[in-house]
């Protein structure tokens, strides 16, 4: 399954409601799941960006109706990255002449 990088800044309405960001991650890891994905890791941060979170899902259109839905909600934006494991890797570089 392909992984994704989420890192993500709160909003002011995300800030405003920091209290219910359990609630939320809860849901936003329930919404992954149910499209066939996992949240793997999340963490607050501290620096450039809020959040940091580690997703793995069935495809990459699945990933952004799922980072669609998070930013129409209001409480985070979010800079995403497609993440190649070490194996991955070795694979890509196979291909080259």
């Amino acid at each position: 399954m392909p992984t994704y990088v989420i890192l993500m800044n709160l909003t002011e309405k995300g800030i405003q409601d920091i209290k219910n960001a359990p609630a939320r991650l809860e849901a936003a890891r329930k919404s992954i799941e149910a499209t066939g994905g996992k949240l793997t890791a999340f963490y607050l941060t501290m620096g450039t960006y809020d959040y940091v979170a580690i997703a793995e899902g069935p495809s990459d259109e699945a990933a952004v109706v799922q980072l669609l839905g998070l930013g129409m909600a209001g409480n985070v934006r979010t800079t995403t990255l497609k993440a190649f494991s070490l194996a991955e890797f070795g694979e890509l570089l196979k291909k080259l002449p």
